[in-house]
């Protein structure tokens, strides 16, 4: 048994990605599944959608790969996070569509326990802020929409619990630590549900599932025929933050997918942010959490698709920074892509997107320049945060990875926006890496912490090249711009 299969569950697409036991890839399946927006704001997934393409994924990595399911050591499950999935634990069936962790819909509600003042309590076990971004309100709403007459029956997951629930055939209802944490149930420091956020909420604890550590014995499944134990998980900026190697207090790193997320190792101890970052576990190993500070970017490569989808000026997503370089150079377009509101440090639920600086000479290649550079303020936007909240943070490097860092260009305006080193890395599939070195640590066919950190590789380092005059220059323009947006 040689070989790791990483099952990567994200917003748009289920993929599964075979290893060896050196961590390098062997095959790669990926299937698309369709989102649902039943109304302004609100975002579903058909958890049958989720399932089915996991296993389609799974079953095509390891025909690709040449090899054996037998040959497959231990299975690591990386997942979008924040989504919540409510089923019956007897017929196995949803109780209603999983609702997205973009989706918006008990803003309203936040805004009324925050009135009530109960954030304070919310943030001090759980590390983060009221916010409809997280999991305990949308199980809420499930509940009071037509499940709490049968929530003794029913069960609750992020899709972490609930690909194993399937997986496992209904015998393991577990998730781990860094899933756990972005539920806004767990007490990040107790290690344990918090009975107190439960109660405010209404939320039956019976439902919930036991956390375990990220490389932990999470049952076997037998989808591929013979029986394989699932021995890795972690939400997908935690296991990109292993993947990324981010091991040691002080580490950055940041991925840009859908939307941005960036994770700081703070060490054994959680920071309690006084800039409204979000505490969190960056991974749980031998029963010991190690926290970072996160900043969440709702919208980063979702610029992009909206360049291609929404206008059509683009016709694939890798025709942006190129067409972002044709741009005039003497137009500031500055847009701030609030389309589902905005997220660390700002979060503000019912902010909109917004353009400023139009001229007629504006088209579409300042537009693609301007989409690409809001990606880079809102990671300064972060950073800044950090360093404030931080002390000891210091110069650091930015170690990068997703979609968006295959375009140079968008990678040097990174750079020049944060006035520090970008480091893109030789393997940049470091979601489904972490959560495979997860599991083929602990099935111990793959090396130790030490010797996988001393793997990584960088394969271009990106270093500031823009003024320090022009940098503080531009960011008091977007400052601004994101200033009247919230407005």
């Amino acid at each position: 048994m040689t070989h790791i299969l990483a099952i990567d569950q994200g917003t748009t697409s289920s993929r599964a990605i075979v290893f060896d036991a050196s961590l390098r890839i062997v095959a790669t399946a990926q299937e698309e599944f369709p989102q649902h927006f039943p109304d302004s704001g609100w975002v579903e997934h058909d958890p049958e959608d989720l399932w089915r393409t996991t296993v389609a994924t799974m079953k095509a990595a390891v025909e690709k790969a040449g090899i054996d399911a037998r040959d497959i050591a231990a299975i690591g499950i990386t997942n979008q996070r924040e989504t919540t999935v409510v089923w019956d634990r007897e017929t196995g069936k949803a109780a209603h569509n999983a609702i997205v962790w973009q989706d918006r819909r008990t803003a309203e509600y936040c805004r009324a326990m925050k009135e009530a003042g109960h954030e304070a309590m919310v943030t001090e076990r759980t590390g983060l802020l009221l916010d409809p971004y997280f999991s305990a309100t949308k199980l809420r709403w499930i509940l009071e929409n037509g499940a709490r007459a049968r929530a003794d029956r029913l069960l609750f997951g992020t899709v972490d619990s609930y690909l194993i629930w399937r997986l496992t055939g209904g015998a393991v209802h577990a998730t781990d630590a860094t899933n756990a944490c972005r539920t806004m149930l767990y007490d990040i420091h107790e290690g344990r549900w918090s009975e107190d956020v439960c109660r405010l909420l209404d939320v039956p604890m019976h439902m919930l599932p036991e956390v375990r550590d990220s490389a932990a014995d999470f049952g076997t499944t037998d989808v591929l025929g013979p029986s394989i134990p699932i021995l890795g998980v972690a939400g997908d900026q935690q296991a990109a933050t292993v993947g990324q190697a981010c091991f040691r207090p002080g580490m950055l790193k940041s991925t840009y997918g859908t939307g941005c997320f960036a994770l700081l190792n703070v060490g054994d101890a959680p920071v309690a942010s006084s800039n409204r970052l979000l505490s969190t576990i960056a991974y749980q190993l031998d029963g010991k959490p190690t926290y970072a500070l996160e900043g969440s970017i709702f919208v980063a490569g979702a610029v992009v698709q909206w360049l291609r989808d929404g206008l059509g000026v683009i016709g694939s997503a890798s025709e942006a920074g190129t067409l972002a370089e044709r741009a005039d150079p003497n137009q500031r377009v500055t847009l701030v892509p609030a389309f589902t509101g905005l997220g660390a440090p700002h979060w503000e639920p019912d902010a909109r997107g917004a353009i400023f600086g139009l001229t007629r000479g504006t088209g579409p290649a300042e537009l693609a320049r301007a989409a690409l550079e809001s990606v880079a303020w809102q990671t300064r936007d972060l950073l800044e945060a950090m360093r404030a909240d931080v002390a000891s943070l210091g110069d650091t490097v930015l170690r990068v990875d997703g979609g968006m860092t295959a375009s140079d260009w968008t990678m040097q305006f990174l750079a020049d926006a944060l006035g520090a080193p970008v480091d893109r890395p030789e393997v940049t599939e470091t979601t489904a890496l972490g959560a495979a070195w997860l599991a083929g640590m602990r099935a111990g066919v793959c090396p130790d912490m030490e010797a996988f950190a001393a793997q990584w590789a960088v394969e271009r380092r990106f270093e500031p090249v823009m003024g320090e005059e022009e940098r503080a220059s531009r960011y008091a323009v977007w400052g601004d711009a994101v200033g009247r947006t919230i407005r």
